[in-house]
């Protein structure tokens, strides 16, 4: 039987969880509706954030207690233990497989990061030695599930949708390219940075609106368009379901537009003091990780 809960969605608009300038851990939305977190963090403009009551983006009965703090850091707005496994999903965009030279796959192909993985927007991106020479960057849109969901048709998935964020999925392609499972080469601490904001479903009804963008030192590297999926959230959602539980908090990355740096000629790998942007747009905004 499919799972019967759906979730009520939150009060918020955009989530964030944040530490303020006393040191202490919050959770709200920012002020301004329209302002890129990500990006303001990095220029050390003012990030004036709404607190709510409770202590997660989970948390449907948070309200709004009045009070207006200044964000002195950016978290994940889902952290690792609420994510649990992360589900991605590879060659999901259909321009992606083309510069792949790849089929269309049948059904969605999918592999696990750790929730180890997990890097807040701003946090530094460590390159162990493994991957040091071949890092590559993955602009995705990322979902995170608001209640439970098991065997859930294509006509529901939807409505299990908390909300969306922007991620890196970072991947050494020397790794990738020795073998068949993507776990190892995509699986490095902090090799999955998200947020810097969690933009709710009511916001965004219809998520293949959204436009995609990496730079890499100021060069645009991709440039894609989330209706160009080969499979649609309510899709993969459904799939993943499918006999298994996907626990409220589930994070599901869901592919990669073309233009990753393994694709150029030659190809172009993160280093150390790269300058990385990965931007969504419709207020999901930018991470901006520091690759050492």
């Amino acid at each position: 039987m499919p799972s019967a809960t759906a979730p009520v969605l939150p009060i918020w608009n955009r989530f964030v969880r944040f530490v303020g300038e006393d040191g202490n851990e919050y959770c709200g939305e920012p002020v301004e509706s329209e302002l890129d977190v990500g990006l303001a963090m990095e220029q050390n403009e003012p990030v004036m954030v709404k607190l709510l009551s409770g202590t997660s983006a989970l948390d449907v009965d948070a309200v709004f207690t009045g009070r207006v703090i200044r964000a002195r850091e950016i978290l994940t707005p889902i952290t690792p233990a609420e994510a649990g496994t992360i589900r991605c999903i590879g060659l999901n965009y259909t321009d992606h497989a083309a510069e792949m030279k790849l089929s269309l796959p049948i059904n969605p192909e999918v592999f696990f990061k750790p929730s180890t993985c997990l890097n807040a927007p701003s946090a530094p991106i460590h390159l162990p030695a493994p991957a040091a020479s071949s890092a590559d960057l993955e602009v995705e849109l990322a979902v995170v599930l608001g209640a439970d969901a098991k065997d859930v048709s294509v006509t529901d998935a939807m409505q299990y949708v908390l909300g969306y964020m922007t991620a890196n999925d970072v991947t050494a392609r020397a790794i990738q390219e020795r073998g068949s499972q993507w776990g190892y080469c995509k699986g490095f601490d902090g090799f999955a940075p998200v947020g810097p904001v969690l933009v709710s479903r009511r916001v965004l009804p219809d998520p293949s609106v959204l436009e995609l963008r990496s730079t890499l030192n100021e060069r645009v590297m991709q440039d894609g368009r989330a209706r160009n999926m080969i499979f649609s959230i309510a899709e993969i959602v459904a799939y993943l379901s499918v006999g298994t539980t996907l626990k409220k908090g589930t994070v599901i990355l869901t592919g990669t537009p073309c233009g990753i740096g393994h694709s150029y000629k030659p190809p172009v790998y993160l280093a150390e003091g790269d300058n990385m942007k990965i931007w969504i747009s419709h207020g999901l905004g930018t991470l901006t990780n520091p690759i050492v």
